[in-house]
C-alpha cells in the first residue's frame, strides 16, 4: 500500500499483518481520490476506523488541512502514528484511539468535516449506527460528505429516513463507495 499522489506521493505505508484490517487497494484509493481530488485542498477530515490510515493520509498528502483519525485497535493506531511520521504529515493528523462512538461524542462541538469517511468491518450494521449518530450531529460541515466504503451488498435502503441522500454509488468487484449527504442539498461530488 502507497501514497498515490501529493506531498507523500509513492512513498510506502505500514499495514497491520494478518486480516484485523482490509486495507484499501491502492486501484480502489485512485478511484476515490480522482473523484474528490478537486474539493480535497483544505478540507478537514475523518478518517474512521482508520485501519493503517491509508485514506486521511492520502487525504492530507493531497492538500488536506487537517485529518482526524479514529481506530479502536492499538496496534493498528501504531500503523496509523507510524505512517503520518513516515509521510511528515504527523503535523496535520490528530490519532484517537478509541471506539468510534466514543470519539464521534468527544468530537462534538470542538470540529466540522468536510469529509466523514469509514470503512467499518462488514456485515455488523456499523455504518448505520454512524449515519444514526450523524443524523442529529454538528459534525458534518454545511458542504460536507460521508463516504461509507464497504461490503457490495450493503444495503442502504434506511439512509432516507435518517435524512440523507445517496449522491453516487460507486461499485467495483467486491466492494462500493456510497457518498452521502443531509437530504435537500446540493452535493459537491
Amino acid at each position: 500500500m502507497r501514497v498515490i499522489a501529493g506531498s507523500a506521493r509513492r512513498l510506502q505505508l505500514k499495514t497491520l499483518e494478518g486480516i484485523e484490517t482490509r486495507p484499501t487497494t491502492d486501484r480502489i484509493k485512485e478511484t476515490l481520490f480522482n473523484m474528490l481530488s478537486p474539493y480535497v485542498y483544505d478540507c478537514v477530515f475523518l478518517d474512521l476506523f482508520a485501519g493503517s490510515g491509508g485514506i486521511g493520509i492520502e487525504a492530507l498528502s493531497r492538500g488536506a488541512m487537517e485529518a482526524v483519525f479514529v481506530e479502536k485497535n492499538p496496534r493498528a493506531m501504531q500503523c496509523v502514528k507510524d505512517n503520518l511520521s513516515h509521510t511528515h504529515l504527523e503535523r496535520k493528523g490528530m490519532t484517537m484511539t478509541m471506539d468510534v462512538m466514543t470519539a464521534l461524542y468527544k468530537l462534538e462541538g470542538e470540529k466540522k468535516f468536510d469529509y466523514i469517511f469509514m470503512d467499518p468491518p462488514y456485515g455488523q450494521e456499523l455504518e448505520r449506527r454512524v449515519l444514526t449518530y450523524l443524523s442529529g450531529s454538528e459534525l458534518l460541515a454545511p458542504e460536507g460528505v460521508i463516504i461509507v466504503e464497504t461490503a457490495k451488498d450493503t444495503d442502504f435502503a434506511y439512509a432516507e429516513e435518517l435524512g440523507f441522500t445517496i449522491i453516487k454509488n460507486k461499485v467495483y468487484k467486491t466492494n462500493k463507495h456510497v457518498f452521502l449527504e443531509p437530504t435537500g442539498r446540493k452535493g459537491i461530488c
